[in-house]
């Protein structure tokens, strides 16, 4: 009785939505670790076009993310947006295949981010709905590992095909239909609509408000002063090919790095539950800081490397905990909101971070980039230890 307890967590739908996140992460990045060398190379962009593909895409998407939030909790149901926005980013991803330009790289991009500011509230809230509070942090973990084994799924297919066919981006990019396809049938078949949980929201909130919990509120200020030092990861792909590391292994370091994200994700997830939040995700906001300093003085092939696998503990540590701290200080039948709350204030702040960072890269240097966002995100690591208050946990 007692292991199945401590199972309880892992429901149907946290491991549908799990293979769900799996293979379209999957599909993702089969396509994502090439795209600095498709815009810069084959289309003739530079890192500030990168940044405005990148930032404008998130921006579009978190937008959407907090209306879809909205709209599904007043409708009562999520399921029907989860299907639409997987099914669109599904269809239109591939199109990047057809791109000449860097702007038509933005619009299949932004249509893409369209389908995930659809989805990813409601997928979100769903989620939290499917385990009891307790357990959220292994749920949301377990969530993000498969979200991040998709992620080295993806470029190992990327890797593959290239070794027989190298440089054919274009027909790669088509083959990204398929984990997309398979995503949508799960998703159809073995995701099922939950009710949230009966009693009083757990924060003091009015039902139905448009605008986030004071408690909320504390956590998303630190959240976007990290997230204006958190620039797009594809800069880190474009430093290690500063270091005049071969096309083929951008896919590899992607690879490298999503297996660090996936294994610590769970250890994050169990933390969050039983360590506390705030702890957690200071922890991993700190490796970040730590790992972007390191990123600024780093010149050989081998210097990234290591800090591409240090900086997935980042990943695995704060995702999870970020998650479930949004879900905690949400009520639950607001909660899709509360959710919305928090992608859009990534979003947004990811546009200027990226264009930002483009933008001193191009003018001043990757290491005075790498060093101001660093800066920015040892900033917010202080405003979370002041602003959010401890959460105490019980200890197994």
């Amino acid at each position: 009785m007692k292991s199945r307890t401590r199972r309880s967590w892992l429901s149907r739908n946290v491991i549908a939505l799990g293979l769900v996140s799996l293979f379209t992460d999957a599909a993702t990045e089969m396509i994502v670790p090439l795209l600095p060398a498709f815009v810069t190379i084959v289309l003739g962009g530079g890192p500030l076009a990168l940044g405005w593909i990148e930032g404008a895409s998130d921006t579009a998407s978190s937008v959407l993310k907090l209306l879809s939030g909205r709209w599904a909790d007043r409708t009562g149901r999520n399921r029907p947006f989860v299907i639409a926005g997987y099914s669109l980013a599904s269809v239109v991803r591939p199109l990047v295949a057809l791109a000449t330009a860097p702007w038509h790289v933005l619009v299949v991009r932004l249509t893409d981010r369209v389908g995930k500011g659809l989805r990813n509230s409601p997928r979100d809230a769903m989620l939290a709905a499917s385990v009891s509070p307790d357990e959220r942090g292994r749920a949301f973990g377990f969530n993000r590992a498969l979200d991040h084994t998709g992620a080295v799924l993806g470029p190992l297919v990327a890797v593959a095909f290239l070794s027989a066919r190298p440089n054919d981006l274009r027909t790669l990019f088509w083959l990204a239909a398929i984990p997309g396809a398979l995503a949508v049938l799960v998703l159809i078949f073995a995701v099922r609509e939950v009710a949230p949980e009966p009693g009083r929201p757990e924060p003091a909130a009015t039902p139905g408000s448009a605008l986030p919990t004071r408690s909320l509120l504390r956590f998303l200020v630190p959240l976007g002063l990290f997230t204006l030092g958190n620039a797009s990861d594809v800069f880190l792909l474009l430093k290690a090919g500063a270091t005049r590391a071969p096309l083929m292994s951008l896919p590899l370091l992607w690879i490298a790095l999503h297996i660090v994200k996936s294994l610590t994700s769970l250890v994050g997830g169990r933390l969050a539950d039983r360590w506390g939040h705030k702890r957690t995700i200071s922890v991993g906001w700190l490796v970040y800081v730590l790992c972007y300093v390191g990123f600024g003085f780093a010149e050989t092939q081998t210097t990234v490397w290591i800090l591409f696998l240090v900086y997935g503990a980042y990943h695995g540590l704060s995702e999870a905990a970020e998650k479930a701290l949004v879900a905690k200080l949400s009520p639950a039948r607001g909660r899709g909101t509360g959710f919305g709350w928090y992608y859009m204030t990534l979003g947004f702040l990811t546009l200027a971070a990226s264009v930002l960072f483009g933008a001193l890269w191009e003018t001043l240097g990757s290491r005075v980039a790498f060093l101001t966002s660093a800066g920015l995100a040892a900033v917010a690591l202080l405003s979370l230890l002041a602003l959010v208050p401890h959460d105490s946990r019980r200890r197994a």
